[in-house]
């Protein structure tokens, strides 16, 4: 395998992975909706990065078997999928008891119950078989997706970035290009949840960093890419498809739930900051 000059290596991911990103961009902010394309130009942007990685692999003439395909140990990847369901339910009882939301919201349950053919069913079954069927079977779809991020950030890049910055500065540098590479749909298009572009920017750099801290701290520690994978599609499904649609909204819900609140992004700072006090438990770099 030929040895790259790190720092090299990085631009050039960098640079392909923004350059097959804005493709996807030009189309998302053409319609003006995240979903735009039956959803197919937001999964060609979340793949964007699995692209450049390979990309770049080819061009270094590294094989993309060096990505660290292999399972690893399972309590890792069990806790990769518990730990975004622990802060996001945890966030949105907060959010639920002091009253920024409620919980449920009749129209998105009575929506689920018709498309189940179960209107007659209590609604807490209908509630509860919708959360056990998105997050078991819904996982697959969710991870199809996190898998083309995760390639790239943490499957390549982070790893990159561990050999010559170390964990905290890594952890730290990759969360803001992950926020960085977010922002032009932010603002251009409907990936946000109505509040003013600096404050939903704002808290979705906060909770991104703060992830990208605890992304990068499993993905070493497990020397696993499907630790970050399951962690990326765990905290999508249940803040996106589960959480965030069960909650009855007011005028000011926007401010504090899902991905562009505040509670959320609080939660994982306090996660990751746990888990920075335990990056002396990480192998050292390669």
């Amino acid at each position: 395998m030929t040895q790259q000059n790190p720092r090299k290596t990085i631009v050039i991911f960098l640079l392909i992975t923004f350059a097959i990103s804005a493709i996807f961009y030009a189309f998302i902010i053409h319609t003006g909706k995240i979903m735009g394309g039956r959803g197919a130009f937001v999964i060609g942007m979340m793949w964007s990065p699995a692209l450049a990685a390979f990309l770049t692999s080819l061009i270094i003439k590294r094989p993309i078997s060096a990505m660290a395909w292999k399972w690893g140990e399972a309590r890792y990847q069990l806790w990769s999928y518990l730990v975004p369901f622990l802060y996001s339910f945890a966030a949105y009882l907060i959010i639920w008891t002091v009253g920024w939301g409620k919980f449920y919201d009749p129209e998105f349950v009575g929506g689920v119950a018709e498309s189940f053919g179960l209107e007659k069913l209590p609604k807490v079954i209908v509630i509860a078989l919708y959360i056990f069927l998105t997050a078991t079977y819904g996982m697959v779809r969710s991870m199809s997706t996190a898998l083309g991020e995760e390639i790239g950030w943490r499957g390549f890049l982070a790893p990159e970035m561990y050999r010559i910055l170390g964990y905290t500065k890594t952890a730290f540098i990759t969360g803001c290009i992950w926020a960085l590479w977010h922002l032009p749909i932010l603002l251009f298009a409907d990936y946000n949840s109505g509040t003013p572009a600096w404050y939903g920017f704002s808290c979705f750099s906060i909770l991104v960093i703060s992830g990208s801290f605890i992304f990068t701290w499993f993905r070493l520690k497990s020397g696993s890419l499907w630790s970050a994978v399951i962690l990326h599609a765990s905290h999508n499904l249940f803040i996106q498809a589960i959480f965030t649609p069960l909650t009855l909204t007011s005028e000011k819900t926007k401010y504090f739930y899902d991905e562009f609140g505040i509670v959320i992004p609080i939660l994982s700072l306090l996660v990751a900051i746990y888990l920075w006090t335990r990056r002396g438990e990480l192998p050292a770099p390669k």
